[in-house]
């Protein structure tokens, strides 16, 4: 083992110590390479401290000027690559405070007064997961405006599919219909964002290392310099809570959990065996060996993403479970699944979004599909019940006349006319584009209800597209 001397670069805690840290302490406990990423929010956090100390008079005008002028340096220096990281930089904050101190002396040192890294790296945080939550709101939204206008251009064509259960066809569906189920799944996810941006929305500042301080701080002061409009009502909770992270990651999470979903359909759909759609060339892959490939890796990474996103959720709950009150070192694994979902989601979404938008559906495909004979089943059943015959009775009738056609006895429509309690009338629901012009209930998949559900949709969004801008201010 080795170790640094005290002069060979001193850490902020340095001084309860007679010697450096060692070289392995330092590379298993630096979070510099992840949370440099915060450096923007830390910069923030810190002019709005410095300021707050100036407030209640704890720094003067003319120190308070200095430390602020630093930071701008700092910020430059960031902005350009030109800062110099040293071996002694632990994180993010350690780093700006250092540079903070070289370029403004004693009054940089002052920087600290009243703050701990405690509740300065979980304001960051919170700062940047504020800036972040609209982003990917946004984003899911553009995918959902994507989404509708195929809907659209679909509807205008009367183009229809299999709707399935248990990937066995089912019944028929507008295109519209099931492209509008994933935007309505995607709006409850700009909803949890939404919702978990409330409790994103609380400072830290001045909870210190976990009790406070017996400086005449102001934490809404500050909380309001920093544009939060909550601030803390407990410092041992507020500097141990990572409640907001979690839930932030959930909602990433169900994010890609529905991307997985559109993934699989559109790896099902673009296969020669289902034909329902193609991929354009910019957002496919070929294969290295088999000339004649053609593959849809966004989709079928759109599903594998969702397995790390899910496992980084997972193991941020697992290191939160079993942490005792206040801070622990654990929570420096707060950040590195946050951010990685945030980029992979990120990336997730856009791609998803153009693959959807550049496509080429192929309709009479998908009608040749859901004009199957036995996709009309159900409305044979529907049609003995309104005739008077109990459902069970009907599923019977109907169901024999299915087993009788797949053994070979005959057409299902020439059986269904030859049956006393259907005949000819019943047989015209087998007709090619009768069955999905059946459904009518409020949002059923049949053309005329979809209609009123595109109004009802193109309502929400501009909801959904109202509170992410009031959000994002």
């Amino acid at each position: 083992m080795t170790a640094n001397t005290p002069d060979a670069g001193n850490t902020l805690w340095h001084g309860r110590f007679a010697g450096g840290p060692s070289d392995e302490l330092m590379a298993y406990t630096v979070s510099l390479p992840f949370d440099r990423l915060l450096w923007r929010e830390d910069i923030a956090c810190s002019r709005a401290h410095v300021k707050g100390l100036a407030h209640v008079g704890i720094l003067s005008v003319d120190e308070c000027d200095s430390v602020l002028a630093a930071l701008s340096a700092v910020e430059s220096e960031m902005s350009s690559g030109a800062f110099a990281f040293v071996p002694s930089d632990e994180d993010i904050h350690t780093a700006i405070e250092r540079r903070v101190t070289e370029l403004s002396g004693a009054a940089g040192a002052k920087l600290h007064t009243g703050r701990s890294r405690n509740d300065q790296s979980v304001t960051g945080f919170r700062l940047w997961c504020k800036s972040q939550i609209p982003m990917v709101a946004r984003r899911v939204i553009a995918l959902q405006e994507a989404l509708l206008q195929r809907a659209d251009e679909s509807a205008s064509k009367g183009a229809y599919l299999p709707g399935y259960t248990h990937v066995q066809r089912a019944q028929p569906v507008m295109l519209a219909h099931h492209l509008m189920a994933h935007c309505w799944a995607l709006g409850r996810d700009v909803d949890r964002l939404l919702d978990a941006l409330e409790r994103v929305d609380v400072s830290p500042l001045g909870a210190g290392a976990l009790a406070g301080s017996s400086l005449p701080l102001d934490p809404e002061w500050t909380a309001r310099e920093l544009g939060f409009t909550a601030v803390f009502d407990n410092s041992l909770d507020v500097v141990s809570d990572r409640d907001f992270a979690a839930e932030f990651l959930f909602s990433l999470s169900m994010i890609a959990v529905h991307l997985s979903r559109i993934g699989e359909e559109w790896v099902l759909w673009t296969s020669e065996e289902f034909g329902f759609a193609t991929l354009d060339d910019a957002y496919a892959t070929g294969s290295s060996m088999l000339p004649q490939k053609k593959n849809a890796d966004i989709a079928e990474l759109a599903r594998g993403k969702a397995g790390r996103v899910i496992g980084g959720l997972t193991g941020l709950l697992a290191t939160l479970k079993g942490l005792p009150l206040s801070y622990n070192r654990d929570l420096q694994e707060d950040k590195e699944p946050l951010f990685d979902a945030v980029e992979q989601v990120s990336l997730g979404l856009a791609a998803i979004e153009g693959m959807i938008a550049t496509a080429t559906f192929r309709y009479d495909s998908m009608q040749q599909a859901a004009d199957a004979p036995t996709m009309a089943a159900t409305d044979l059943a529907e049609f003995l019940v309104r005739s008077g015959v109990p459902f069970r009775d009907a599923h019977a009738v109907v169901g024999a006349l299915v087993r009788r056609s797949l053994a070979g006895d005959g057409a299902l429509v020439d059986l269904v006319a030859s049956e006393s309690s259907l005949g000819p009338e019943a047989a015209r629901l087998i007709e090619a584009g009768v069955g999905v012009t059946m459904r009518t209930t409020r949002g059923g998949a049949g053309p005329g209800v979809v209609k009123d559900q595109r109004e009802r949709l193109e309502h929400r969004l501009a909801a959904w597209r109202a509170a992410v801008q009031q959000a994002s201010r």
